[in-house]
């Protein structure tokens, strides 16, 4: 059985489960001074993890708790490692919404949870806020909203970016796929052709997570004639399809990775970028000295946390969270914080390109290079790039 035959037949089973049901929980917070109970799936193990997300919210949360609280009740953060496999991503659910009793699923940042678990969250009437949403369930389901921009709106982005500001032609796309996010994948594409007028010269969905060698990829593309390479690797992936161009000698080669690379882990890997490595930052450019990021940066340091978009996207889910859990008047229950979040007016931060409601989503990204030989990412824009502007 190949691997996206098996994943199906994981998602299959893992149906089963969802309609089986396992509903429950009291669906509550425990009480007067009792602490409120906030849960997280995350990708921690596995070919492609993001274990930045639900550490930066276990900050925030940890400073919020030790400045005493909500009126001394102290949030209860419990994260739970899906390891990127369906089970596990369906059991971790239950085991936080059913029997632990979250009011809410905050700062998570999973390979798969999202689209597995939607139709649980919709069943108990629980609100998840992803600080990272990465498949195509986060975006699709009323009861999860992420806290940053994602992998398919990202995607556009970074296509527009160069064919309309870059002049670039003959791109071409790669994509690593985990669950069903291929079509998601393709309407990104199509809202970027629909945007420009411009196709891909060539598209390759066969790329995988965690490969030990990409250097086929990367022939293949370079010998179907393309200049420039859009690419949705977390952070490993992209190191070794860099090199692995290094490697062939192709040098003149655009890359338009997603946000998922932006880290200074990745620019000091890098010696050799081509003609560049462009993403457009889902977060305000943390590499940049500026104060909007001060906090956050504080925050991360104090805690040996990675300076990354993840970990911004994590930061940014906890503190919406808070400023929403503050304003509820009366018992803090997951029923209160479920409306509070649905009905809330949208929060405004300098870190994001669009202020934050629930179910809303974000189209911003701001462009930064990394130019070869510098290892340090650079802004190459003033302003957010919004698609279809």
């Amino acid at each position: 059985m190949n691997r996206r035959a098996s994943g199906t037949a994981a998602l299959i089973a893992v149906a089963a489960l969802t309609l089986a049901g396992c509903t429950g929980g009291d669906a509550g917070s425990g009480g007067d001074g009792a602490p409120i109970v906030v849960g997280s799936v995350n990708t921690i193990s596995g070919p492609a993890t993001f274990p930045e997300a639900s550490l930066a919210a276990a900050a925030v949360f940890d400073a919020f708790n030790e400045a005493g609280g909500l009126d001394g009740r102290t949030i209860d953060y419990k994260t739970l490692d899906d390891k990127g496999d369906p089970a596990t991503a369906t059991a971790s659910a239950r085991e936080l919404v059913g029997s632990d009793g979250a009011v809410a699923l905050v700062g998570s940042a999973s390979l798969i949870e999202c689209e597995i678990n939607a139709k649980y969250y919709e069943q108990e009437g629980i609100l998840s806020m992803p600080g990272i949403g990465v498949d195509t369930g986060c975006f699709a389901s009323d009861n999860i909203s992420p806290a940053n921009v994602g992998p398919f709106n990202d995607m556009t982005l970074t296509l527009q970016y160069g064919s309309e500001v870059l002049g670039l032609d003959d791109i071409c796309i790669l994509l690593e796929i985990a669950g069903s996010t291929r079509p998601t994948y393709q309407a990104a594409i199509d809202k970027w052709t629909e945007i420009t007028g411009k196709e891909p010269k060539y598209v390759d969905d066969t790329v995988p997570y965690g490969a030990s060698d990409y250097t086929p990829y990367i022939v293949k593309a370079r010998d179907q004639g393309c200049k420039a390479l859009a690419i949705n690797p977390v952070e490993p992936d992209a190191i070794g399809q860099v090199k692995a161009a290094n490697a062939q000698g192709w040098d003149d080669v655009t890359w338009l990775y997603l946000t998922s690379v932006y880290s200074e882990n990745f620019a000091d890997a890098i010696d050799n970028a081509g003609a560049g490595i462009y993403v457009p930052a889902e977060f305000y450019p943390f590499t940049d000295d500026d104060e909007i990021n001060a906090d956050w940066r504080e925050l991360m340091e104090a805690n040996d946390i990675p300076l990354t978009s993840f970990s911004q996207g994590g930061y940014l889910a906890a503190k919406y969270f808070i400023e929403v859990l503050e304003g509820i008047d009366g018992d803090i229950t997951r029923e209160s914080v479920s409306e509070a979040l649905k009905s809330m007016e949208p929060i405004e931060n300098p870190m994001v390109g669009t202020p934050y409601a629930f179910g809303t989503q974000n189209t911003a990204g701001w462009p930064i290079i990394l130019k070869s030989g510098t290892n340090a990412w650079e802004k190459v824009a003033d302003d957010w790039l919004r698609i279809g502007e």
